[in-house]
């Protein structure tokens, strides 16, 4: 059987118990008796229930615990009992009736009897309790540590979804721009680069500070300009913003994605984007609108799997401190977000 030795907080707790009841105990009868006489009458008895108590919150309590069968748990219980108590009261008539001046420690009664079977259940229930108490801690601080698991491997696989996702379009710009042999070509390496090196080192972190996913945004903005031949109107306002808030990573880009696969195309020269980015007493405001094109204006229309993705993040990321309203209309498509970031 795998003994479980007792947590540091659980052992003090357990020692300050027999040590004060001791304390009180010796205080109270040395005004009755001698320090020697007191020290035998609590210190003897007190052993014994010592004994018992962890005889029971080691060895008997916890396959109650774990099995729920009460007649196998009294089965030990009660032999355990009458085995201390045997001992305990062969101590007792040995060495305590050398103190006492009547014949209490000569005999055995149903009064000794009761009266040693109550202080052996009382400490026992009381050292019981404990590990209940101590069990059930435990086991809550488990079920949180198991959520946070949960929902970090949650999010690490949202983030893993979106990584991939906008690989693919960046490659697929980069393409485009080979094949054509444009002069950009080079630019877009440098940027992708940049991205790749945020995406691999930055997106590991559960927060970054909020310069970076702007820089991050900045660089996706350059690429989208350089594959579209700057056929569009953009405007990126982050005057008002604290970039030194710190915010999950990858969690803004997704609306930007989803502003340019649905809303810009070199086939639309009219098409357009506007991003506003401020902050106020550490909350994070973001207004996203950009055009709607024809052919993207039937409601039917799948919108892909990012906008789903980062509203389940935002759930997980930011319980009960985000706020987000997408409004969708015949020419303007528009996302408010707004994140309690501190």
């Amino acid at each position: 059987m795998r003994f479980k030795f007792l947590s540091n907080r659980i052992f003090w707790l357990n020692f300050a118990f027999w040590l004060l009841f001791f304390s009180y105990k010796f205080y109270d009868f040395t005004v009755f008796m001698t320090a020697e006489v007191a020290f035998a009458r609590i210190g003897l008895p007190m052993f014994f229930h010592i004994i018992l108590s962890y005889v029971h919150y080691f060895f008997i309590l916890p396959p109650l615990l774990r099995t729920k069968r009460l007649l196998q748990y009294l089965s030990r219980l009660v032999p355990a009992i009458a085995v201390v108590m045997f001992f305990q009261v062969l101590a007792e008539n040995q060495v305590l009736s050398q103190y006492s001046s009547s014949d209490y420690y000569e005999h055995f009664g149903w009064v000794r009897f009761v009266s040693t079977l109550w202080d052996q259940m009382s400490f026992m229930i009381f050292t019981g309790m404990i590990k209940f108490a101590a069990d059930w801690f435990d086991l809550e601080n488990k079920k949180k540590e198991l959520e946070n698991q949960k929902l970090n491997a949650e999010l690490n696989y949202l983030k893993a979804q979106i990584n991939p996702h906008f690989l693919f379009n960046t490659l697929h710009n980069l393409n485009y721009l080979a094949l054509a042999k444009k002069d950009e070509a080079s630019e877009v390496i440098v940027k992708l680069s940049n991205i790749m090196r945020y995406m691999i080192y930055e997106s590991r972190k559960k927060k970054v500070v909020l310069s970076k996913e702007i820089d991050y945004m900045r660089d996706y903005l350059d690429l989208e300009k350089i594959r579209l031949n700057n056929q569009f109107s953009i405007v990126v306002d982050t005057e008002e913003v604290d970039d030194q808030l710190e915010i999950e990573p990858l969690i803004l880009i997704p609306f930007l994605e989803n502003a340019f696969k649905h809303g810009v195309s070199d086939k639309y020269p009219d098409s357009w984007v506007s991003m506003k980015l401020r902050s106020e007493e550490g909350t994070l405001h973001m207004e996203l609108s950009n055009s709607v094109f024809e052919k993207n204006r039937s409601e039917t229309e799948p919108s892909g799997f990012g906008l789903s993705n980062v509203e389940q993040r935002l759930k997980l990321s930011y319980p009960q401190k985000h706020s987000l309203d997408i409004q969708s209309e015949t020419n303007e498509f528009k996302v408010l977000l707004s994140m309690e970031l501190s």
